[in-house]
C-alpha cells in the first residue's frame, strides 16, 4: 500500500493543472477539430456532418489563399529581420567598447518596443503612420516623398507596414536571448581564434554562432509560431484590409467565425493553423532534447 501511495501521490499533486488543462486546452481543441466536420455548427440545431468538405472549400477560397501568401511573407521577413537587428543589437550591447552606464541605458532604450502591449503599439504607429503624422512630414521635409502615403490604407504598402510594425515591436526578444547567449560564451574561445590569426568575421561564424546555435534554433522557431499566430497588431491596425492586403490566416479565422458566422468554416481554417503550429512544436521539443 506504501508503494502504491507513492506512485500515486505525485497524480494527485498534479490533477488540479491537468483538470484546469483539459477544461481551457484539450476539450475546446477537440470541439474546434469535431465542429471542421460538420455544416455550420453552433447557429444550427442540427448541423451535418460534411466529413472534408469545409477543408476543401477552405483551401480553395481564394481569400484563404491571399492570407496564405500574405501570412508567408509577413512571418518570412519578420523573422529574418528579427534575426539581424536582434543580433547586431545583441553584439552592440557585448561589446568592450561600450560602459556600464552606457550599456544599461541602451538596454533599456532597445528593450523598450517589447513592454509596450499590442493595443499600444498599434494606437501610437497608428498615429505616426497617419498622412498627416510624423512619418509622412519627416520624409516630405526631407524631399523622399512628394505626397502623403496612405501608409495603413494602400493596398501597395499596407503589408509593408504592419511587417515593420511587427519587426519593431517584436526584435527585442532575440536581442535580450542573444546577448544572453552571448555573455555565456568564454572569452578562451575567442583569445585562442586570436592567436591562431582569425579576424573578426571567420571568428563570428566559426565561434559565436556555433556557441549560439541551440538558443538561435529555439528562437527562430519559436518566433515562426508566434509570428504564424500574430492577430492584435494586425486587426487593430489594419484589420486585415485594405481590399485583403494584409489579411493573414489568424484575421481570416476571426472574419469566418465572428463576422459571417461560418463557424466550421472557421474552425477548419484553425484546425489548419493548429497542423502548422503543431509540427513547428514537434521539432523544438526535438532540438531541445537534441541539445540536452
Amino acid at each position: 500500500m506504501a508503494k502504491g501511495k507513492k506512485v500515486i501521490t505525485p497524480y494527485l499533486y498534479l490533477l488540479p493543472t491537468i483538470v484546469l488543462m483539459c477544461i481551457l486546452l484539450i476539450i475546446p481543441i477537440v470541439m474546434v477539430i469535431s465542429y471542421s466536420f460538420y455544416d455550420n455548427v453552433i447557429i444550427n440545431k442540427n448541423p451535418v456532418f460534411v466529413g472534408l468538405k469545409n477543408y476543401a472549400t477552405v483551401l480553395t477560397d481564394p481569400t484563404f489563399l491571399v492570407a496564405i501568401k500574405n501570412t508567408l511573407l509577413f512571418v518570412l521577413i519578420s523573422i529574418v529581420a528579427h534575426f539581424l537587428i536582434g543580433m547586431l543589437f545583441a553584439m552592440l550591447l557585448n561589446t568592450r567598447y561600450l560602459g556600464i552606464t552606457a550599456k544599461g541605458i541602451f538596454r533599456v532604450i532597445y528593450a523598450l518596443p517589447w513592454m509596450f502591449t499590442a493595443s499600444v503599439i498599434a494606437i501610437v504607429w497608428r498615429m505616426m503612420l497617419n498622412p498627416n503624422g510624423v512619418l509622412n512630414f519627416l520624409m516630405m521635409n526631407a524631399g523622399i516623398i512628394s505626397e502623403k502615403v496612405e501608409w495603413l490604407a494602400s493596398r501597395d504598402v499596407a503589408l509593408s507596414a504592419v511587417t515593420v510594425i511587427n519587426i519593431w515591436s517584436g526584435y527585442p526578444f532575440y536581442m535580450i536571448s542573444i546577448l544572453a547567449g552571448l555573455q555565456g560564451i568564454s572569452m578562451d574561445l575567442y583569445e585562442a581564434s586570436a592567436l591562431d590569426g582569425a579576424n573578426a568575421v571567420q571568428t563570428f561564424f566559426r565561434i559565436t554562432i556555433p556557441q549560439l546555435k541551440p538558443i538561435l534554433v529555439s528562437l527562430l522557431m519559436l518566433d515562426f509560431v508566434w509570428t504564424l499566430q500574430q492577430f492584435a497588431l494586425i486587426w487593430m491596425t489594419t484589420g486585415g484590409g485594405p481590399v485583403n492586403a494584409t489579411e493573414t490566416i489568424s484575421t481570416y479565422i476571426y472574419k469566418q467565425g465572428f463576422s459571417k458566422y461560418q463557424y466550421s468554416m472557421a474552425s477548419a481554417g484553425a484546425v489548419i493553423l493548429l497542423i502548422i503550429c503543431t509540427i513547428i512544436g514537434i521539432f523544438y521539443v526535438r532540438q531541445q532534447k537534441a541539445g540536452d
